[in-house]
């Protein structure tokens, strides 16, 4: 008999101290893909040392709003860090854009980036680089190991929270101590 698995897209995965690799320890990852292929997040409480403007130059995009050039980049995971995604509210016209969930966007375009450039971009979002996968079963191996606990997200939460409250603020959801969490688990 096959198992069927609950799709984690648009949950948040929350690191348990479990984790000991400092690419996920204390990360708050959005889940975009979750499948029986796979699976495919964004660490979004992770900033980088460069800003927005960094970006801009590289790809020879005008700024002129001061604010907008000095936005942080995130760091979304190990895997290809040199591709770049803009996790962003309401829907637009970009190229290589997909619905992770109604008012979560996910795009991988240069357009937006333009867009954000003159100020008519979407009206919240993150710039990350990389992304977070696992094979087919790894993360529910994961799962079962405590690495990781899931909670429901908001876009509050994505985009309105300060990135070093972003863990906490999803763990609080769930309404426990994480001192309580064992380090093992069973199967009954």
């Amino acid at each position: 008999m096959t198992q069927q698995i609950a799709s984690l897209v648009d949950k948040c995965l929350i690191a348990t101290p479990v984790i000991k690799d400092p690419i996920f320890a204390s990360s708050l990852v959005y889940m975009c893909e979750h499948s029986e292929n796979g699976s495919m997040g964004l660490v979004v409480n992770h900033e980088t040392s460069q800003v927005l403007d960094d970006i801009f130059i590289q790809l020879d995009i005008k700024c002129e709003n001061e604010s907008i050039k000095n936005q942080p980049i995130y760091i979304g995971g190990p895997v290809q860090l040199e591709q770049g995604f803009v996790l962003h509210s309401n829907k637009g016209g970009w190229q290589n854009s997909v619905e992770v969930s109604y008012g979560i966007n996910l795009t991988s375009s240069v357009d937006i980036l333009q867009a954000i450039a003159e100020d008519e971009g979407p009206e919240d979002y993150l710039v990350i680089l990389g992304f977070s996968g696992w094979a087919s079963g790894q993360l529910e191996s994961e799962l079962q190991q405590n690495s990781w606990l899931t909670s429901t997200c908001s876009p509050d939460l994505l985009f309105h929270k300060k990135p070093e409250d972003k863990w906490q603020a999803a763990f609080d959801t769930l309404g426990f101590d994480i001192n309580m969490l064992s380090p093992v688990s069973g199967n009954a």
